[in-house]
């Protein structure tokens, strides 16, 4: 019995053997191995499913998207995605990412031509980690290269940002090119700003964290759920105080979004978790309020210039001034222009058809596009200001006096009580609003009553004429007569 129980145990020893390198070896992408856009299966995914690398087509275009994501939820949510040269990040059909025979992760487009590589060497094989992580490994090293030390627009749970990478947005949500603000480590702080493109270069901060100057060394993204900065003598700052959730009850993601706001994702893993839905639900964000954030001197502000930024529901959307409208209405963050040929100094409006005009937008202020501030001046004034002013495309009164502001507009906001914006804007004079029916009749009848007044009055004038002349012949009359006497009386003396 003895022997046959050790047999059982070695045959089952060996039956187990085959399906413990079976699970060491799964997940591993091997040397010649492809994906394709041209083929059904895209992807290479992680152990236990949870997560996928490969090609994502982008809405109900012919676009894909080389990256990764959470495979285990219906909306397929994107982690990861190179940025090749700052352009465009999706490919076309017939696109191919290789891990080549010489260890070389390669993205060529469908002429073959690459386009993207991991710019490493000596790679043994690759792997989509259930940490959300996708990396090139030789065998008995650690990670040659890692998807984690590349961020694009969010962090997982066990990543690290160092001072040397940054977190950019993208532009929207089917537009996954490099959007305008960046989220990086500056002077030991985490800092969001926006930036110019196509240079990256940074502008002011509209957000910095605090208490950590000098002293932040990187940003944490903990298996427990909390963001918090890793400081250069062993403490930390945690930035999601309050926030209880868990890695495992729910999937997580610190994302910075097209509108510039950086957030804390949960999902729940099993579909629902207490009162959790099977969706993305923001639990934690910075800055509590975007639109009103600290200025910025220079670019636009948070929405593109020309518009301005007003808080709904907790996320911020852009609007236009009246007749104003949207240079991309796909992307409504890249600004405003006029719908109308803005006033020249050089030239004549009313030659050119048009005149201008004042429309009123409660709220609205651009408060970095003052050149002129007119104090005390009343509203009546600081319409007509602006109007007779050729530079001067807004102007915005309140307690604080009439000021005047040029094109472009920037640092929009949409909730400033105290503040009335005047934009001026063109209009066609045929265009302009005929006078009321009432008041062309009135116009009718006054033009009828010039002449019969102007009779009557020339009537009345020699009325007045003939009375003076009686009054004055009535008082003359008796003269004469006296004086005729007396001139008689003086002649029958001289006679005698």
């Amino acid at each position: 019995m003895a022997m046959a129980s050790e047999s059982h145990i070695l045959c089952l020893l060996l039956f187990l053997f085959p399906l413990s390198i079976t699970a060491q070896t799964k997940g591993r992408i091997t040397l010649g191995s492809s994906l394709s856009t041209l083929e059904e299966n895209t992807s290479w995914a992680s152990p236990s499913g949870e997560f996928a690398f490969g090609f994502r087509r982008i809405a109900d275009t012919n676009l894909y998207l080389l990256a990764t994501w959470f495979d285990k939820i219906p909306n397929k949510t994107i982690t990861w995605y190179p940025t090749p040269s700052n352009t465009d990040p999706t490919v076309q059909t017939g696109s191919e990412v290789k891990l080549t025979s010489d260890g070389q992760l390669v993205l060529s487009d469908q002429n073959g031509q690459e386009i993207w590589s991991a710019e490493t060497s000596n790679v043994s094989y690759a792997a989509m980690l259930d940490t959300g992580n996708f990396v090139l490994a030789s065998n008995g090293s650690s990670y040659l290269w890692q998807s984690f030390d590349h961020p694009s627009h969010t962090l997982l749970p066990g990543q690290v940002l160092d001072p040397s990478n940054s977190l950019f947005s993208h532009q929207s949500d089917s537009n996954y090119s490099i959007g305008k603000f960046q989220l990086q480590m500056l002077n030991g702080n985490v800092v969001l700003n926006p930036i110019a493109l196509p240079t990256k270069n940074s502008y002011d901060a509209y957000w910095t964290s605090t208490n950590t100057q000098g002293s932040g060394s990187s940003l944490s993204f903990d298996l427990s759920g909390y963001v918090y900065i890793e400081m250069w003598n062993g403490s930390s700052v945690n930035l999601t105080s309050g926030d209880t959730s868990t890695t495992k009850e729910f999937y997580q993601r610190v994302t910075l979004d097209p509108d510039g706001v950086l957030r804390k994702y949960i999902y729940p893993r099993n579909g629902t978790t207490g009162s959790w839905k099977p969706s993305w639900s923001t639990s934690w964000w910075v800055p509590e309020d975007i639109c009103n954030s600290a200025l910025v001197q220079i670019g636009s502000g948070i929405c593109g210039f020309n518009s301005y930024c007003i808080l709904e529901d907790g996320r911020p959307t852009c609007g236009c001034p009246p007749m104003y409208s949207y240079l991309d209405p796909n992307n409504t963050r890249n600004g405003c222009k006029p719908d109308f040929i803005a006033q020249s100094c050089d030239t004549d409006a009313s030659e050119a058809g048009v005149t201008y005009v004042i429309q009123d937008l409660l709220g609205a202020n651009w408060p970095t596009s003052d050149y002129e501030r007119l104090t005390p001046m009343n509203e009546g004034d600081c319409r007509r200001a602006c109007l007779e002013d050729c530079f001067c495309a807004v102007a915005i009164f309140g307690s604080a006096g009439c000021w005047k502001k040029k094109l472009p507009l920037s640092n929009g906001r949409g909730h400033e009580n105290d503040a009335k914006a005047l934009i001026k804007v063109a209009v066609s004079i045929s265009s302009l609003p005929s006078p009321p029916q009432e008041l062309l009749e009135r116009k009718r009848n006054r033009s009828k009553l010039i002449p019969v007044g102007a009779a009557m009055l020339g009537i009345s004038v020699l009325i007045n004429l003939f009375l003076l002349s009686g009054i004055a012949l009535s008082l003359l009359l008796p003269c004469c007569r006296k004086s005729k006497r007396l001139h008689q009386d003086s002649d029958c003396k001289r006679k005698t």
